[in-house]
């Protein structure tokens, strides 16, 4: 699995994008036909909360919009995608590098389709973790994402 040049471009500019760069995570990676994203979390002055720990917000913001993007570029102008809501579940404190992937197989593009033929929009709910550098989870997420298809109107 290699990024390609459009996405290792999409990849520096998002990273730099303001409201992004202020949760103090970075992606690292996006596959060329985005079917996963690793994101990375560093413990430092900018994500450090008042008790010395990666702050829950960072945790949060550095998930927050990566499946949304994956979404909207798996299938395309004529889906409409929307997050919709989140839970995190704190486990433990991050005291050191964390890191997530994102992962969305053609599984899954293909239930959304076979779904949204029967209905007219979806909620689809996807799991992250946040693990050091041993795998210990350190913080879970549940992000929900609403998928419709684009009126022709």
């Amino acid at each position: 699995m290699r990024e390609s040049l459009r996405t290792r471009l999409f990849r520096w500019v998002f990273n730099l994008w303001p409201c992004y760069r202020g949760t103090g995570a970075r992606v690292t990676f996006i596959a060329s036909d985005w079917s996963q994203v690793r994101v990375r979390l560093p413990l430092s002055w900018r994500t450090r909360n008042y008790v010395g720990t990666i702050f829950g917000g960072s945790l949060y913001a550095g998930a927050d919009p990566i499946y949304m993007l994956m979404l909207i570029h798996r299938l395309g102008p004529d889906y409409v995608v929307w997050d919709k809501a989140a839970s995190i579940r704190f486990r433990k404190p991050g005291r050191s590098l964390l890191s997530a992937t994102f992962r969305i197989d053609e599984e899954e593009l293909a239930e959304i389709r076979r779904l949204l033929q029967e209905q007219p929009k979806v909620d689809r709910t996807y799991p992250v973790e946040w693990r050091d550098t041993d795998g210990a989870i350190h913080a879970e997420l549940q992000k929900v994402v609403h998928i419709s298809l684009r009126s022709s109107s």
